[in-house]
């Protein structure tokens, strides 16, 4: 483990988010690198000030009084409105046995997901952290994702096509490590974020507005991709449009 891989977990293992594998890598490497364990030390002092600082507020009394007042007076239930509710009760159940409860926690872990995918995208636009491999050939990008990653993310060159490859890197989202490969579009960075997924299933590309950022996913060949990027949602689409096209003419490189 290098240290820029580590500092991007040493904030997740204060935290107690990481797993016993990634737990025991941070570990090993902050026991041989001064710099990092200098670093988690600074961290851990910093979170032990914040605990013991005395930041809550407590609202005063006359507050409440006001938030009571503004409240409408409850009444008294009839027979009725206690079947009633009841039988929502039911409804609720009965859409949870239908998986739609279900369908709105996935929606909350995509969420999820696209916030840990910006953030892996801010991290890489500090210096030193944008790209492991720095090559502008396919064919030196993928072999090095092969070598670090249980499935290596397709690397295609569509600088003729107005994005140029510039590299890949190892990051980490959702608690695992994935495969970013890296394409620039005039002064913009485009990460493209690969990872194996359990649902093989093709879904359609979407693009969504993240903390000022625009993300297109979609799933194929049994991966998900994220590409993420501050250039236009049209020019993000048109992106994702070109890689599709040419992993169907390449047939998945």
């Amino acid at each position: 483990m290098t240290c820029d891989e580590a500092e991007i977990l040493l904030h997740a293992l204060i935290d107690g988010e990481l797993d016993a594998g990634h737990v025991r890598e941070v570990e090993n490497h902050i026991a041989t690198c001064p710099h990092c364990a200098a670093q988690l030390g600074a961290y851990r002092d910093m979170q032990a000030e914040i605990a013991a600082a005395d930041l809550r507020f407590t609202a005063p009394p006359q507050l409440r009084r006001r938030i009571e007042a503004a409240l409408p007076q409850p009444r008294i239930a009839s027979r009725r409105s206690v079947l009633r509710g009841f039988a929502m009760g039911s409804v609720v159940s009965a859409m949870a046995a239908t998986g739609i409860v279900a369908i709105v926690l996935r929606s909350d872990d995509e969420q999820r997901i696209e916030s840990e995918v910006v953030s892996a995208h801010l991290r890489s636009l500090q210096a030193g952290h944008l790209t492991d491999v720095i090559s502008t050939d396919q064919h030196t990008v993928k072999p090095w994702c092969n070598g670090r990653l249980d499935v290596a993310p397709p690397v295609i060159d569509l600088t003729a096509l107005g994005f140029t490859l510039i590299g890949g890197r190892l990051d980490y989202i959702d608690g695992r490590a994935i495969g970013a490969v890296v394409y620039k579009r005039r002064a913009h960075i485009i990460n493209l974020f690969v990872a194996q997924t359990p649902n093989a299933s093709r879904s359609p590309a979407r693009t969504d507005d993240v903390q000022g950022f625009n993300i297109r996913r979609w799933r194929d060949h049994g991966l998900s991709f994220w590409a993420v990027s501050d250039i236009s949602a049209d020019e993000l689409t048109e992106f994702s449009d070109k890689f599709e096209s040419a992993m169907r003419t390449n047939g998945n490189s």
